[in-house]
């Protein structure tokens, strides 16, 4: 274990969420709002814990496995910690516990809020609560790879432990090169997203919060009544943003490099098809509750992108719809967006190596001699990524397992414990019943939030790097 450079990339991330503090200040400034000292504030902690961290950098830079997975999981934490201080110091969220809740259902890209009234916060913390979203989506470590020198080849370790998939894989030879690539495709999407809402009708705040949202599939909104009320055009910009975003990162570097048939792999395949299929079925199911097949393709068409790509933005109230359709929504959230992409849930990837090791399976019962190894896009899969993913899902079940019992506690009712543990381990943010899409989560118990909180740390960072840190061994030298 690499104590020291361990604390200087986290020194480097305290420095960049200090200068990432300069949104909110500059949103505050512009509207003459006083919350803007509590970002100066905790701007300047950051800085100065941030400076005196990297003032010395180690002599050894290298990192091992379990180093990155230790950055990342303390990162997170450290990050959303003092994330949340700017609402609490502000007293726009008096209570710390939902204070925390907030700002780690943002930069986890969940979009679960505690608020009842989102329009009481000023617009410079509903301008941190989304631009959160961004940071968080392709995440933080990740960034700071891109910008920040960190020598020796070993930063791969910090970005397999952050990104989310069964697998990590470099578009380019250089590890700093590849996170350059990612930032610069996500910074010109989100700012296309941007141009486009502007052309809705919709002002500059409006258009900075759902493009920052969007792009990290976040869901957080800025209106009590979500994303209802804006016109059908901001609807469907949304709607098809939230799909490309919840779309492999390296397709599109494959599209650049003119490469059609590997931008076009199977997952992408898949995951299209399910969104088709989903629609097709749900606008069937609702067809009485739209007055146009218009209206009822496009609230359709929203809400399926929403939650498969993990974002939570709501225009209709689909707790209310029929109980097929709100089972395949379920299914849906778990099986969420690409591996690679800013979107949360299970991931499309392995639901295929899934299925597939489950079909190979049963053809060696049939013929045990037989000797087949899983493929993906006429390559094979190692036997160790397909072990790799049945230990993912069996942890998963443990950790919603135990949650789900934590949460009995609370004693509401089954449906809505189950969607809201779904959601935030899923990083979607709306469940169903209470936590449903207009609601919110400050029913909850504090045990409960805390519970919730562990979730979504634990969902967006894929388990292991969290629960890693509660382990004897990993701090063994």
């Amino acid at each position: 274990m690499h104590y020291r450079m361990i604390g200087y990339v986290l020194g480097m991330l305290l420095v960049f969420e200090g200068l990432f503090f300069c949104v909110p200040i500059l949103t505050a400034i512009v509207y003459g709002e006083s919350a803007v000292w509590a970002f100066v504030a905790v701007a300047a902690i950051c800085l100065a814990l941030g400076g005196l961290m990297v003032w010395k950098k180690p002599t050894s830079t290298t990192l091992f496995a379990r180093d990155g997975f230790v950055i990342a999981g303390l990162g997170w934490i450290v990050l959303s910690f003092f994330g949340a201080l700017p609402f609490y110091i502000s007293g726009e969220i008096p209570s710390f516990v939902d204070a925390l809740f907030e700002a780690v259902s943002g930069f986890t890209t969940t979009g679960a809020s505690v608020l009842s009234d989102v329009e009481a916060l000023s617009n410079s913390m509903l301008m941190w609560r989304s631009f959160t979203h961004w940071v968080g989506g392709m995440g933080v470590l990740v960034f700071i790879m891109a910008f920040v020198p960190i020598s020796g080849g070993q930063t791969m370790h910090i970005m397999k432990a952050e990104s989310p998939g069964p697998s990590v894989s470099k578009l380019v030879p250089k590890v700093k090169t590849t996170a350059m690539v990612l930032y610069t495709l996500y910074l010109v999407l989100t700012l296309v997203m941007f141009v486009l809402l502007l052309f809705g009708g919709v002002n500059l705040f409006e258009a900075l919060n759902i493009a920052f949202a969007t792009a990290g599939t976040g869901g957080f909104a800025f209106k009590n009544s979500g994303m209802a009320e804006f016109n059908p055009y901001v609807q469907y910009v949304v709607s098809i943003g939230m799909l490309l975003f919840a779309i492999n990162f390296g397709c599109y570097f494959m599209l650049l490099q003119k490469k059609w048939k590997e931008a076009c792999n199977c997952e992408l395949r898949t995951f299209l098809g399910i969104v088709a299929v989903t629609v097709t079925l749900i606008c069937f199911n609702v067809r009485d509750q739209f007055a146009t097949l218009e209206e009822t393709f496009r609230h359709v068409l929203f809400t399926v992108a929403s939650l498969i790509s993990s974002t939570g933005f709501a225009t209709v109230d689909y707790n209310v719809w029929p109980e097929l359709s709100r089972t395949l929504l379920l299914m849906v959230m778990c099986i969420g967006a690409c591996a690679g992409s800013t979107g949360g849930g299970f991931k499309v990837s392995r639901v295929i190596i899934l299925f597939k090791s489950f079909r190979m399976e049963l053809e060696q019962l049939i013929h045990p001699k037989q000797m087949k190894k899983v493929k993906m896009d006429g390559r094979p899969i190692e036997h160790e990524m397909v072990r790799s993913v049945s230990v993912y899902l069996v942890c998963f079940v443990l950790v919603f397992g135990v949650s789900m019992f934590v949460m009995a506690f609370d004693n509401l009712d089954l449906v809505t414990n189950f969607s809201a543990v779904l959601a935030c381990l899923n990083n979607v943010g709306p469940g169903l019943e209470v936590a449903g899409p207009m609601s919110n989560y400050a029913v909850f118990s504090t045990p409960a939030k805390l519970v919730l909180i562990f979730d979504m740390l634990a969902g967006r960072l894929e388990l292991f790097p969290i629960l890693l840190l509660f382990t004897p061994s990993t701090w063994k030298r």
